[in-house]
């Protein structure tokens, strides 16, 4: 959108300089003010300057740059492989899903438990694939700083439903350190795939390279069809 402005930007100040230079009648003052017009910028409307803040956004989220190094990979399997492995705990042992949720007052912990589950499996497979990295790392960050919120500071004053942990310090500053460093390791190696992308071994990447060497729809020759034998 931004090239078309342009476009009818120079447009616009052809039109007038050719308009002021073929009337013989023009002043010069009024060569420069027509001149000066035609300098002026296009102003963008809201509804544009959102449409291309949106095509910014999605272009960010869908088309990541590749330019992370290649050990990236390093930092996808280790962040997916805890996330896949946390969501397949919470259906395999209740006291990790349903059972917890229920304790810490999670609303719905029925319903929550296997939605995040399900997330933690889908998600943890995707950034081991490095597909789809920067959209779901999103999910996994919110989900990071909800489960600090709410099992962190209660930790911390020493009113936790949860069992406690099983050896000195159990509760203040840190007991929460202790006790956080997973759920830290893993907002923080969200937020780096964020950031930085999935890498060049990756799907996306894959992907992109196959798109951008994929000719146009309108450039793609067919075969020519054999004529028939006579």
């Amino acid at each position: 959108m931004s090239m078309t402005l342009v476009r009818m930007r120079s447009l616009r100040t052809v039109f007038l300089l050719k308009c002021a230079g073929s009337t013989m009648s023009s002043t010069p003052a009024l060569r420069v003010e027509l001149t000066s017009r035609a300098m002026e910028p296009i102003t963008s409307s809201p509804v544009d300057i959102g449409m291309r803040t949106l095509q910014r956004l999605i272009d960010f989220l869908f088309n990541p740059a590749l330019t992370a190094p290649r050990s990236t990979v390093l930092v996808r399997l280790m962040a997916g492989g805890v996330f896949l492995s946390e969501g397949i705990l919470k259906f395999v042992y209740t006291n990790q899903g349903v059972g917890r949720f229920t304790k810490i007052g999670i609303p719905a912990p029925a319903l929550t438990a296997t939605f995040v589950g399900g997330l933690e499996i889908v998600g943890g497979i995707l950034l081991i694939a490095g597909l789809l990295t920067r959209v779901i790392a999103i999910p996994f960050i919110i989900e990071m700083v909800v489960a600090i919120l709410t099992t962190k500071i209660s930790l911390y004053l020493g009113t936790s439903p949860l069992p406690p942990p099983p050896a000195l310090p159990k509760v203040g500053f840190w007991a929460v350190m202790h006790e956080t460093r997973s759920d830290y390791a893993q907002i923080l190696t969200s937020i780096f795939l964020l950031v930085v992308g999935p890498g060049p071994w990756s799907l996306d990447a894959f992907l992109q390279r196959h798109h951008r060497a994929a000719p146009p729809v309108g450039q793609r020759s067919e075969a020519p069809h054999p004529l028939p034998a006579q």
